[in-house]
């Protein structure tokens, strides 16, 4: 069985709805949260949240075929502050979140912002999905390689979806692991719109994500 058959049978056990925030390990950085839900799964389990990891400084490099089956590298969007989203079409939140990505590329594309899908599955199921989702967004697939991009941003695979946000300077602000609703989404991008307009560090940005989702967590809204 190769790594990502492994990876889809584990990812597979995961809380459909699990969320849970990736703390930055790094030196003299606070962490952007690390948060897991209370919420059981239908049948009463416990979601499974990731434990800590490392994340990149900045985004990584690494190539990975787009649709057209063109080698593209996330230095093709240098510039712009990205929403890399790493999913699988077997996964039904990362599903249920396009639209939204869809819906956040609209609202934030004029701004400067850029969502990019990372599928790490077979290339003609994602393509074929893609295309009944109606996906516009730009889209890079692989399958271990795939999961060696995950693991170049310093992300432990134990579940998809996970989404990796930056500025437009190339570095890694947050990580949101499990299914993005849009006032989460709303949290962090706003940080970053601000880290972009030098109202503030990306340090201080990672401190009012942190506040603004235990915030959201705890008027119950983080799902909405």
């Amino acid at each position: 069985m190769n790594r990502l058959a492994i990876a889809a049978l584990v990812i597979g056990t995961a809380a459909a709805g699990a969320a849970a925030y990736l703390a930055f390990e790094q030196r003299a950085r606070p962490p952007v949260a690390t948060s897991v839900p209370a919420e059981s799964q239908p049948d009463g389990s416990s979601p499974t949240a990731p434990g800590p990891a490392v994340l990149a400084e900045r985004i990584p490099q690494f190539q990975l075929a787009d649709r057209d089956g063109t080698m593209r590298s996330l230095a093709d969007w240098q510039g712009k502050s990205l929403v890399v989203n790493f999913w699988a079409t077997w996964c039904a939140p990362c599903r249920r979140e396009i639209p939204l990505l869809g819906e956040l590329q609209q609202q934030y594309g004029p701004a400067g912002f850029q969502v990019i899908g990372i599928a790490a599955d077979y290339r003609d199921k994602v393509i074929a999905y893609a295309d009944e989702a109606g996906i516009e967004y730009p889209l890079l697939i692989g399958e271990q390689e795939a999961l060696d991009a995950a693991a170049a941003f310093g992300v432990d695979i134990v579940g998809f979806p996970f989404t990796v946000f930056s500025d437009s300077q190339g570095r890694v602000i947050a990580c949101h692991v499990g299914e993005l609703t849009r006032p989460q989404a709303e949290v962090i991008l706003g940080a970053i719109e601000r880290v972009n307009s030098g109202a503030m560090s990306p340090d201080q940005a990672r401190t009012e994500i942190a506040a603004g989702l235990d915030t959201l967590k705890g008027h119950g809204e983080a799902q909405g």
